[in-house]
């Protein structure tokens, strides 16, 4: 098969590029031709996306329709594996285009106004469906502007409803978890077009494992965002009494809030904050590791992070929020706590750091645990999708024995 990914980044940038570039590598190990459609490119890793996909096409600002036209007349392919995109007359375009659509759903910003769902003045979780109720009380309206400019920016309830109702149009959907595909059906999607499907990188030599050494390294490594909750992290740190080193991994506009509060703390010798890595440098981390933190207070779609982490033995503290605790069991391998309750999340690190036989316990249920997200399992189950979604159109477009032409 000929599949077009279309996604707003070129270049690694977060969890949902991880499982793209995955997904595409297994593909074209399994002989399919595979080309990218985006919009940005991120400068980070950009050269191995290229050797991936057989062609990378870039939307400019203006002329997209024009140029989405051209990649399907160039490229031809046989189904438009979507992604992350925000322009909405592109979407439009690529189903419009009469070619079948499958879209894969990394997180809420398609059904949330503020694209997280929970509140960033409460930080509570919500769990409402799309509705009047987002403009207010939720005043979702009124939304963070990253860009340059003003620091809010308008969010249209109109537009988020025609996002809704175009994405309802693809063939398929793709989510991570049981509770992001809940989440779809309670915004009036059809659950029967809806699958899950988690690829988690594999080939790794399975003895490679976590030392667990006297070091007591804790790690964490994801975007530093709010809803990432990093600062509800220092604050569970700062009661933690077993002595540990930790480090952060990652950037993102919290960093700065974070690194000043680490200092009020009393944190500052035992907390590095290391930026960026690349996934093929976090090997080095998760060796010396003996625990992989998560405090996300948005609720998860799925949190690659933690099962990532568990590739290398590892287990892992997390809060109880959205889709994490379809792969962390309590007590099993590694602990399930509470939504911001930072004084039993201080605890379930203690025990892991005092107890390394527990830890290396825990981390090895949790390396068994993860086997069933593997890529290679993972992808065959998407690339069969792809066939059930393909050969119909095919067969709709084949003319049948009475409308097929006569050779004399």
């Amino acid at each position: 098969m000929k599949l077009l990914f279309v996604h707003q980044h070129l270049g690694e940038f977060g969890g949902a590029e991880i499982n793209i570039k995955l997904a595409a590598k297994e593909l074209h190990a399994r002989g399919h031709t595979a080309a990218l459609l985006y919009c940005q490119a991120t400068g980070r890793n950009e050269s191995r996306w290229r050797e991936i996909f057989t062609k990378c096409f870039c939307l400019p600002t203006r002329g997209n329709l024009e140029v989405v036209e051209a990649v399907l007349d160039q490229f031809e392919p046989d189904l438009i594996y979507l992604h992350n995109i925000t322009d909405l007359e592109v979407l439009k375009a690529l189903l419009d285009s009469h070619l079948p659509v499958v879209r894969m759903v990394h997180d809420h910003a398609m059904y949330c106004m503020r694209g997280y769902k929970y509140n960033y003045f409460t930080r509570q979780v919500c769990t409402r469906a799309f509705s009047p109720y987002c403009v207010f009380p939720c005043l979702a309206s009124l939304g963070r502007n990253h860009a340059r400019g003003l620091p809010f920016k308008w969010v249209s309830y109109g537009e988020k409803r025609r996002e809704i109702e175009l994405n309802q149009r693809c063939e398929r959907l793709v989510v991570y978890s049981e509770y992001l595909k809940q989440e779809l059906v309670g915004n009036g999607f059809n659950p029967a077009k809806i699958e899950i499907c988690v690829p988690i990188r594999s080939g790794r030599n399975q003895e490679q494992v976590s030392s667990f050494s006297d070091r007591n390294l804790i790690l964490f490594a994801g975007q530093l965002i709010r809803g990432k909750g990093v600062d509800v992290l220092l604050q569970a740190l700062a009661k933690v009494k077993t002595h540990f080193e930790c480090v952060i991994l990652g950037e993102g506009s919290h960093r700065g809030h974070c690194e000043k509060l680490c200092k009020r703390l009393g944190l500052k010798e035992r907390v590095k904050f290391q930026g960026y890595v690349l996934p093929a440098e976090l090997k080095h981390f998760y060796l010396q590791a003996s625990v992989f933190v998560m405090a996300s207070l948005w609720p998860e779609p799925f949190g690659m992070a933690g099962p990532e982490a568990m590739r290398y033995g590892l287990p892992v503290v997390a809060f109880n929020a959205g889709g994490i605790r379809e792969w962390l069991q309590d007590g099993q391998n590694g602990y399930l706590v509470d939504w911001g309750n930072t004084d039993l999340f201080a605890q379930r690190v203690d025990a892991l750091l005092s107890d390394k036989e527990l830890a290396r316990a825990m981390g090895k249920r949790a390396l068994q645990s993860v086997k069933r997200f593997d890529a290679t399992l993972q992808v065959r189950k998407l690339e069969d999708l792809f066939q059930r979604v393909v050969h119909p159109t095919r067969e709709n477009l084949t003319p049948s024995p009475l409308e097929q032409p006569i050779c004399l």
